[in-house]
């Protein structure tokens, strides 16, 4: 059997607006949002040398993403099964195989299973919401997995983190500004000094629903706040900084 067979409700997609990379995905099980596709873009990354380390990686969107950006080692970690499966597949069916691995794993086994201070740069979209906040769980057992801290709390994302970013390495997390004191508490307690942070609105007249911070391992204190990210204009349309990323027309 064709291992990149599509499987249960499955389905092929382009990775972005203009691509010609694919990617597979399950309503079901696991399609990546915009959240992933800003912290690829977002995210300071080696061109040339270096290691890039994605915790909580799905279908791997974020390695595959930021293959387009560079040539060095990707490493993706997932710890539900399905989803490596999915992950694996994308890694072939884009023939990547030489840049990006895969590991089915605990997040909070990577510092063990690799050393400390090991990657220049450390991406992660983790779980959103605390396993204590029933409304925003989803009876979808894959889903609930991978919104909600059932595996790793956000403490556990931020430690794994500092341990596997080298002193100087930088570590990008996207996630919800609800949380932002939390990761930034969390950030210092375990020596990831905040540099760079941006929030992003859906449009002008919005809250902010997603934050992108970047942080620095043994970093000195200085944190940037950039220009915010409006992902709409008021008629429904892309903005124009969100269709040059999906177009690539920046």
């Amino acid at each position: 059997m064709n291992k990149l067979q599509l499987k249960e409700d499955e389905r092929l997609d382009n990775l972005l607006a203009d691509e010609t990379m694919k990617i597979i995905q399950s309503q079901s099980a696991f399609a990546f949002s915009l959240d992933a596709v800003l912290l690829a873009d977002f995210a300071k990354i080696p061109l040339k040398k270096g290691k890039i380390l994605d915790l909580c990686s799905g279908n791997a969107v974020i390695p595959l993403l930021l293959s387009r950006k560079t040539n060095v080692p990707i490493t993706g970690v997932e710890i539900q099964a399905r989803l490596y499966d999915m992950a694996e597949r994308n890694v072939r069916l884009n023939k990547l195989e030489d840049q990006i691995s895969m590991i089915h794993g605990d997040l909070k086994d990577m510092p063990t299973r690799f050393g400390n201070n090991k990657f220049d740069v450390v991406t992660v979209n983790p779980p959103y919401f605390q396993t204590k906040n029933k409304a925003h769980q989803n009876e979808n057992h894959y889903l609930t997995i991978a919104r909600h801290e059932i595996y790793c709390t956000l403490e556990d994302v931020v430690k794994a983190c500092s341990r596997l970013a080298k002193s100087g390495g930088k570590v990008a997390m996207v996630h919800r500004p609800a949380r932002l004191m939390d990761i930034l508490t969390l950030f210092r307690q375990y020596k990831i000094e905040p540099k760079r942070m941006r929030l992003v609105y859906p449009k002008k007249d919005k809250e902010a629903n997603i934050v992108l911070i970047e942080g620095i391992r043994d970093g000195k204190p200085d944190l940037k706040m950039l220009p915010p990210f409006f992902a709409f204009y008021d008629n429904d349309q892309y903005s124009e900084e969100l269709e040059g990323i999906l177009y690539g027309k920046q």
